[in-house]
């Protein structure tokens, strides 16, 4: 899936991303990176401080990744999920809508054949019994030849 393939590369450019800003923080507190770059007095620096900055991005790392870990899962849940039309059963894919055995056969080179389930052929037969014993029932009916009424005549 692209998406859990994508999710995991998300993940490292966010960790190389924190990593870097961490670098960045510690470098700045051993040369004073303001000093080097645009000049100016220089600028002591506390451990103190940068073990606190550094334990805030931490914090904030592990808070961004657990959030971008969940989406990553909902993503990939979302993504497994395949679109059929509740009317005429077509699938959903890549912009156009096409028969599910189409959809087999192009997006994941599986032929298909037909079939029945047990419960389907169940209900065939039983409607099929049905069927048989109402025409069963029709044409007895029909062949019975109605017996004519005798009128009696008073005189």
């Amino acid at each position: 899936m692209r998406v859990r393939r994508s999710g995991g590369r998300v993940i490292w450019y966010e960790c190389f991303g924190f990593g870097l800003i961490l670098f960045l923080s510690w470098l700045n507190k051993l040369v004073d990176l303001p000093h080097l770059l645009v000049g100016g007095e220089a600028h002591a620096s506390k451990w103190r401080d940068s073990a606190i900055e550094t334990l805030l991005i931490l914090l904030i790392w592990a808070f961004v990744i657990s959030i971008t870990k969940r989406l990553v899962e909902r993503l990939t849940y979302l993504e497994g999920l395949l679109r059929i039309c509740a009317w005429c059963r077509r699938v959903g894919h890549d912009g156009k809508w096409m028969r599910l055995e189409d959809y087999f056969a192009e997006g994941l080179q599986i032929g298909t054949t037909h079939g029945v389930c047990p419960d389907c052929l169940n209900k065939f037969e039983e409607d099929t019994r049905m069927f048989q014993q109402a025409r069963a029932q029709s044409q007895s009916s029909a062949t019975e030849k109605p017996r004519p009424e005798r009128i009696s005549v008073a005189s």
